[in-house]
């Protein structure tokens, strides 16, 4: 099927940030494994992503994963990176949306396509579906992401930002 497979945090960022509304426009294929949908159904009630989950729209998007290998559970991740990962070992060629830098690590080291929440909104920019991507990362720092001031200038020069 390939298509996005995303984690908890990048949609929850995305939806404090309310630009759930990418993920189609970005990848009408996107997938989220059951277990992300638990962690986040986990949160606040009234949280912006655990609202957007609960659209019947997004019903077809939400799967169950099959079982993490050996290999992978060996890891030591949480329930949502090890199932997001799983899926993607599965089905070569999907990308995963994730931001854990263990996950990350894990993606890296078996060769798996890999973004996080910055890299979908640099792409977002290029699509044209955002003006700037400063703005949307001065909102993610004030909704409480923590990104460290040479992972912001690395993305903003990849979306052709830099002064």
């Amino acid at each position: 099927m390939n298509g996005w497979i995303f984690n908890a945090s990048p949609l929850i960022l995305l939806g404090k940030i309310r630009q759930l509304d990418l993920l189609e426009a970005l990848s009408p294929a996107f997938r989220i494994p059951r277990a992300v949908v638990v962690e986040i159904g986990a949160g606040p009630p009234h949280d912006p992503t655990g609202n957007w989950l609960r659209q019947p729209s997004l019903a077809d998007h939400i799967v169950d994963v099959p079982p993490a290998p050996s290999y992978l559970a060996q890891w030591d991740l949480g329930a949502g990176e090890t199932a997001v990962l799983s899926l993607a070992l599965a089905d070569h060629g999907s990308t995963v949306i994730l931001d854990d830098l263990a996950a990350r690590k894990f993606a890296m080291t078996f060769d798996l396509p890999l973004l996080g929440t910055l890299g979908l909104l640099i792409r977002a920019k290029h699509s044209g579906l955002i003006m700037r991507i400063e703005q949307q990362i001065e909102r993610l720092q004030s909704a409480g992401a923590n990104l460290a001031p040479t992972v912001i200038a690395r993305a903003l020069e990849l979306a052709g930002e830099t002064n």
